[in-house]
């Protein structure tokens, strides 16, 4: 039996709440049918691995398991470090082009890790800019250092360091205004007022990022499968693509899909009681607080090496594009076909993950019990359980059981893995304000007696059309710029622009692959900018 306290509190919420039977019952029946089929490929990989003989782990899986955990565990730790620095700098320094900044650094989570591998591989690489400048300069190179270890972390630090300034960055622009007015009345140092002020309003944020950056870089495929230089440097999602699309080791694959879900789920149990990370998209408010003399070097120095870090190789791929014969991939009806196919994929996909964000969103919101809550909460984080790859793998098995083609298949499983892949962001970004706007027009929407479809269309949507254009933003452009899963799927007539230029750089074809990574890279950018301003124009003429 429920304590008393915990009884009232529950009926005043629900009492609160406007009644909505009809949304739990859809986000229920959601919630089941996500959790049904994760189990269902999970059934899939584990009847394979009891199933199949014949075949043989051909990698030390503690090598696998210890160098994924070194990477994701070194990229995590430098990159919750530099985001801490970034955020600091940001939040202190006011220039011309600020908010271009901010906004390029919220467009880090998006950025497909095949251009960012490019981008490594064109500034670094043995062919690339800084081997080129030192033969030039002094006669030697000083070799090829986008290849290895540190050549991995360094392109996760592009992607995962910034997403953690922005997240970082906005819990510092929400310090209250009278806290820094006392913080300054008393003559606070830079030092002082980080640790006094600063410190306590991130460190709540920090542990639940940490967790998210290193199941990113645990996870992480594209970046590895360009830039591991060899099998000294492989990792586990790597390792299964390997066993799948080269071996055909089946029950290798397995074997090595079932540690890399304990792993991950082990990393989420343990950030569970955190509360979820928000994707921030929108401008910085900023503070009036200026440093002086060290410090702002200091922050100018940060700023600096942040934005060149970041933006080089983004420049790279974009000046490799177009310096390569564009014309000439923009004549050919491969590429057109990759990117209609890139293109619709994106679009059902982005659509999918709307419709289970905001089936699952609205019935959070309108349920009181607790339980209820949490159970409509898990399958929102299949994903992070079942990274891309391994969902690949067990939809591969699952359609190969059936007796079904894989590429007849291929499709319809891209569109939904795809959508599983981006559902954790998007719940992350529609859950929230979702619910405290339920909160705080219960009495209004009560009031007015608008049913289930008027407060939709007439409270919800309006008022959170921003969040829902952010949502379409971010699963189209995870989707348009992932190769995870279309990497087992795909075929000479079933391909994506990151497939296919991952192709390109496995045939040589260096001109092609720096041509679809320039324009992949400005199609996503532009997408992330575009898709939720067209979606707030579009609720606001229907307002």
């Amino acid at each position: 039996m429920a304590p008393p306290m915990f009884e009232s509190r529950h009926s005043a919420r629900a009492s609160h709440l406007p009644h909505r039977p009809k949304r739990v019952i859809i986000a229920s029946t959601l919630a089941v049918l996500i959790a049904l089929l994760i189990a269902g490929l999970f059934a899939n990989i584990l009847v394979t691995a009891a199933s199949t003989t014949g075949g043989t782990l051909r990698t030390d899986i503690w090598h696998l398991v210890r160098m994924t955990s070194i990477q994701a565990g070194l990229t995590t730790v430098l990159s919750i470090a530099i985001g801490i620095a970034l955020a600091w700098a940001l939040n202190r320094l006011r220039f011309f082009g600020r908010d271009l900044v901010i906004g390029v650094f919220a467009a880090a989570i998006v950025t497909p890790g095949i251009v960012v591998a490019f981008g490594m591989l064109s500034i670094w690489g043995r062919s690339g800019w800084i081997n080129s400048a030192t033969t030039y300069l002094f006669g030697e190179s000083i070799g090829n250092l986008a290849f290895g270890l540190w050549g991995i972390i360094f392109a996760h630090l592009i992607l995962d360091a910034t997403f953690a300034a922005r997240i970082l960055l906005e819990r510092l622009d929400a310090i209250p205004a009278a806290r820094l007015k006392i913080g300054q009345s008393l003559g606070l140092s830079p030092w002082q007022r980080f640790t006094i002020i600063d410190w306590p309003a991130i460190r709540g944020s920090v542990p639940g990022l940490a967790a998210v950056i290193f199941l990113l870089a645990f996870t992480s495929f594209p970046i590895v499968l360009l830039l591991g230089g060899g099998p000294a440097n492989q990792t586990l999602e790597v390792a299964i693509f390997a066993a799948v699309r080269q071996q055909f080791d089946l029950l290798g694959a397995v074997h090595l899909a079932l540690v890399q879900i304990l792993v991950c789920s082990l990393v989420i149990l343990a950030a569970a009681a955190r509360p979820p990370v928000p994707i921030s998209t929108g401008v910085s408010t900023g503070q009036n607080w200026h440093d002086r003399g060290p410090a702002r070097l200091l922050q100018w120095g940060v700023l600096g090496l942040g934005i060149a870090g970041f933006l080089l190789p983004l420049l790279a791929v974009i000046f490799d594009g177009v310096v390569a014969d564009l014309a000439d991939v923009l004549t050919r009806p491969t590429f057109w076909r990759a990117a209609t196919t890139s293109v619709v994929i994106g679009l059902s996909s982005a659509a999918l993950t709307l419709i289970l964000a905001l089936g699952l969103g609205l019935g959070r919101a309108a349920s009181a019990r607790r339980t209820l809550r949490l159970g409509l909460g898990l399958p929102v984080f299949a994903y992070l359980a079942v990274p891309a790859v391994v969902l690949s793998l067990g939809f591969f098995l699952s359609v190969r059981n059936l007796g079904i083609a894989p590429a007849e298949a291929a499709p319809i499983v891209v569109i939904i893995a795809n959508a599983l892949l981006a559902l954790p962001f998007a719940s992350a970004t529609l859950g929230p304000p979702l619910e405290g706007l339920v909160q705080n027009k219960a009495k209004l929407i009560r009031s007015l007696g608008l049913n289930s479809w008027q407060q939709l269309r007439y409270i919800e949507l309006p008022l959170l059309r921003r969040e829902v254009g952010v949502v379409l933003a971010l699963a189209f452009c995870f989707s348009f710029g992932d190769l995870g899963v279309i990497a087992l799927f795909g075929t000479q007539d079933f391909q994506t622009l990151p497939l296919m230029m991952y192709r390109a750089l496995g045939s040589y074809r260096s001109d092609d692959a720096a041509v679809i990574a320039a324009l992949l890279l400005v199609a996503t950018i532009l997408a992330f900018i575009a898709l939720p301003r067209l979606f707030e124009r579009l609720l606001d003429a229907r307002s």
